[in-house]
């Protein structure tokens, strides 16, 4: 009776070489790809639409029902020109939404071994383990970083791990589930150009909105509230704007003090320097030219690059064939005979999200 071979797939080997793969492919953080590794996205994506839909739903109704009759109402074009910027205005929006959403927010590449570090070893209950802390000097003052046993590294200043994109994050803010992105060093300007031209959108639209109520009012020499009765789509922008200007309003409010002084949301809440203390605040000017002047610096992981496959579960689709999906294998990461690991920083990280 003849023996049965295992059969080697193609997949596996091509012309005697090891199969190479995408580097997205292997990531092993909880970040979503798509086009082949050139965005990336946090796990929770899919909110993305939501952020979009409630962009675009009210954008449809003031042009339809507020901003058309404006131009029937207005001469020399002025109709024709409210439309036109309000147009402009809402793909400039959208535009900043993917930009902040689809980068590399900052991510640290991780260590395949742990580093080599004089005095590393520590003896406790017979386990050598890594100092947790380390200190370095930044412009004078000393900063204690962490060692992140996920990422087998010594964080970077003011660098995080982001417990639900599963990376060290550079100038880790938080993470927005609004935008479903970590928010860091290489997006951090793109998600406050956003809020803020949210903003400016919601008073445009509230302007307008005005505008119109207060043309029918002197057209038909009527109270207020019958004009509103008359175009019931202007009082439900106007109610809507408002509330989302407490939101967003308030939020660009925030990150403009916390960029006036050179913090993060994560250090503002979790750190308490005074003005001479803090090792990263060069001034309001300075600060604010840190921010929006300097040019971004590069990624430090190439996603499409072509890497040795690894013996690790393959990546799933979610939707479609556009997106990857990869995740670590947690077990792992966790020590012998230890519950499921958190860092130190989870909990904190989790609370100030957006």
């Amino acid at each position: 009776m003849s023996s049965l071979h295992p059969i080697e797939s193609h997949s596996d080997i091509v012309n005697g070489a090891e199969e190479v793969v995408r580097a997205y492919r292997t990531w092993k953080g909880s970040n979503i790809f798509c086009l082949g590794g050139r965005l990336i996205f946090g796990p929770d994506a899919r909110s993305i639409f939501l952020t979009m839909f409630l962009i675009l739903a009210p954008a449809v109704i003031f042009c339809v029902f507020v901003a058309r009759k404006l131009m029937d109402q207005l001469s020399n074009h002025g109709g024709i020109g409210i439309l036109v910027v309000f147009v402009v205005f809402t793909a400039y929006d959208l535009v900043l939404l993917l930009l902040t959403s689809s980068r590399d927010p900052g991510i640290v590449p991780r260590n395949s071994q742990p580093p080599e570090v004089e005095d590393r070893m520590l003896f406790m209950a017979g386990v050598p383990r890594i100092p947790p802390t380390k200190d370095v000097i930044i412009n004078g003052v000393t900063v204690k970083v962490k060692y992140c046993d996920t990422c087998r590294l010594y964080r970077p200043p003011r660098c995080s791990h982001c417990s639900i994109c599963d990376n060290c994050v550079e100038r880790f803010d938080h993470h927005c589930p609004w935008v479903g992105q970590c928010i860091g060093l290489r997006n951090y300007r793109f998600f406050f150009m956003f809020i803020f031209s949210t903003t400016l959108l919601c008073l445009y639209v509230q302007g307008f909105c005005w505008l119109y109520i207060v043309r029918i009012m002197r057209a038909e020499n009527s109270l207020i509230w019958r004009a509103m009765i008359r175009t019931p789509a202007s009082l439900a922008l106007i109610i809507y704007t408002f509330l989302c200007l407490w939101f967003v309003g308030g939020l660009s409010i925030f990150h403009l003090y916390l960029i006036s002084r050179n913090q993060s949301t994560y250090e503002n809440f979790r750190y308490r320097y005074n003005s001479r203390a803090s090792p990263y605040n060069k001034g309001i000017i300075g600060n604010f030219m840190e921010t929006f002047c300097t040019s971004i610096p590069p990624s430090k992981n190439n996603f499409r690059a072509k890497v040795p496959k690894l013996p690790l579960p393959v990546s799933h689709s979610v939707g479609s064939s556009f997106f990857v999906n990869s995740r670590r294998e947690q077990e792992q990461e966790q020590e012998p005979g230890k519950s499921k690991h958190m860092e130190p920083d989870t909990a904190a990280e989790n609370w100030h999200q957006s």
